[in-house]
């Protein structure tokens, strides 16, 4: 019997990041409806769709640590106020990432590397690579089964032989 392991594609169908889960930490990624339209032609919020960050527990009690402070100037009321704030950050000084799939084209005498979609060859290299136990099983079960047809291949063969003789 073979031992079943799910690869990576399918474990990332389990509702575990942050978008993925109902009602959770983030909601939605900036589409979709966040209501809907009343007969009279209004407009009605549904608040359960509208994009919230939950804030963590504690952020009265979180200690602001702000460039300024460094630099031991004072900061204003408004300064606190919005350092308190959730906020994103995004880098402006980090390299384009690379991805994984890539190609190579020859435009111009130039050879240029291109990005390439996730094909059927990387979805099963990635597969045999997460299971491993699981392959080998398969190669095992193969070896055996041309084995045995080899063998049922040479019985008639030297039985035939025998008959002759």
């Amino acid at each position: 019997m073979a031992m079943f392991k799910p690869s990576q594609p399918m474990m990332a169908r389990l509702r575990l990041t942050t978008k993925q889960v109902n009602g959770g930490y983030y909601k939605g990624n900036r589409t979709g409806s966040m209501g809907y339209f009343a007969k009279n032609g209004s407009y009605v919020i549904n608040w359960k769709k509208v994009r919230t960050y939950v804030v963590p527990e504690n952020l009265a009690d979180f200690k602001v640590r702000c460039s300024r402070l460094a630099t031991k100037t004072r900061l204003l009321a408004s300064d606190l106020t919005f350092a308190n704030q959730l906020t994103p950050f995004v880098t402006k000084r980090m390299a384009p990432t690379k991805g994984k799939y890539t190609r190579e084209i020859e435009k111009n005498g130039r050879t240029v590397i291109v990005e390439r979609a996730f094909g059927a060859k990387d979805y099963l290299d990635m597969w045999a690579s997460d299971n491993g136990q699981e392959v080998l099983e398969q190669e095992r079960l193969e070896q055996e089964s041309a084995a045995s047809e080899a063998a049922s291949l040479q019985e008639p063969a030297a039985s035939e032989a025998a008959s002759r003789q």
